[in-house]
């Protein structure tokens, strides 16, 4: 859980920002509901290295520098990260870390950096297995622990080898603040939700999920929860689906200026608890049904207990039914508590019918009785 500068402010990142970012998040309550890492994304450095090859921080973005900032933001609490890509340049054109991976990772524990988003932009032919590999040994021999994000965009179906390698692995292209909008590489958030996502068989889940788990994550990407192209409803459900997926929550708006509704949504110490439940098994969607409008997810959680969340796709608010008597993987009777209106509104022994605005969701965690 965290923050990314990149949705929102792109390269107009600094010291001040950053700053601004981590007394936020304790005055709103984020550092507190669990958020924890801050990520500078691209474009935090000169264009060139030094004379040493080293990379050098933007002294006019950053006029005290990485370390004094990894201070500040430890002194609240947060870990600091930072943003490099496998290719001689970054996304932005800034100096990539391909060559330089063992004197990189040096220099930022040399700062004090717990977070490093590493890219996959000017790499040539390069294997991303082995240039993520290179990566991961040269963090290990720099003696500094640092959650490692793993971001090919899975061109090279990263789930399949990088539990080895990384902490998380991207898992489609870039999101943007879109219900289901596409331009060039981005997508609108149920569009990249539909990547993550396949039907059920007769015993479970099929697709990327079986590969998630405590210590390695599936990623679809930072959050657009508040941010400007999304309704409220939408917003929720985006981070209610996000919780089902047991996916990294990185906030990608501005969290200094958030209205009630949204550090509400972003602070929701029952969601919250669904995403980080410490079994860590990934939802997977359970029922789609397109001509009715509605998408319903399920997810494993610890103790015995389950969450369900059914999203309405349709333009306008509609009554959602979710048909517990087809869900037989949850097992006997369990009561019913709604997460978003903090009560308990039934149990599983019967259909459970409500009206769901367009774009929203109910989600509920299920106890044994």
């Amino acid at each position: 859980m965290g923050w990314n500068s990149w949705n929102t402010f792109s390269d107009k990142i600094s010291e001040d920002l950053v700053k601004g970012v981590a007394d936020a998040m304790v005055a709103n309550g984020m550092r507190d509901a669990g958020y924890e890492y801050l990520v500078l994304d691209d474009t935090w450095s000169l264009r060139e290295r030094d004379a040493l090859g080293n990379l050098v921080a933007d002294p006019v973005k950053f006029p005290s520098g990485m370390k004094a900032l990894a201070d500040y933001v430890h002194e609240r609490g947060f870990k600091l990260g930072i943003y490099s890509c496998a290719g001689s340049k970054t996304c932005a054109s800034y100096p990539g870390s391909q060559g330089h991976e063992y004197q990189d990772a040096l220099l930022w524990a040399s700062w004090g950096i717990d977070y490093l988003k590493y890219d996959w932009c000017f790499t040539e032919t390069r294997d991303a297995r082995e240039a993520y590999t290179t990566m991961r040994d040269a963090l290990f021999a720099a003696k500094r622990p640092v959650v490692f994000s793993i971001c090919e965009w899975g061109r090279s179906k990263p789930w399949e080898w990088a539990g080895e390698v990384g902490h998380l692995w991207r898992t489609s292209g870039d999101i943007y603040d879109s219900w289901d909008g596409y331009k060039m590489w981005e997508m609108g958030w149920k569009r990249i939700l539909d990547l993550q996502t396949s039907l059920v068989d007769d015993w479970g889940p099929n697709g990327i999920a079986k590969f998630a788990g405590p210590g390695h994550w599936n990623d679809p990407d930072m959050m657009e929860v508040g941010n400007e192209g999304l309704t409220v409803a939408e917003s929720r459900a985006h981070f209610s689906l996000w919780a089902m997926l047991a996916a990294p929550l990185m906030a990608g708006n501005d969290v200094r200026y958030m209205s009630d509704e949204i550090t509400a949504i972003m602070t929701d110490a029952d969601v919250i608890a669904i995403n980080q439940d410490p079994a860590g098994k990934q939802g997977f969607r359970a029922l789609d049904e397109d001509q009715k409008g509605i998408e319903i997810f399920i997810k494993e959680l610890s103790d015995g207990d389950w969450a369900i969340c059914a999203l309405n796709t349709a333009a306008e608010a509609q009554e959602l039914t979710i048909p517990f008597h087809r869900f037989y993987m949850l097992g006997g009777p369990k009561s019913l508590y709604d997460v978003w209106a903090n009560r308990v509104v039934g149990d599983t022994t019967q259909d459970y019918t409500a009206m769901v605005g367009s774009h929203d969701v109910m989600m509920f965690r299920l106890k044994a009785k």
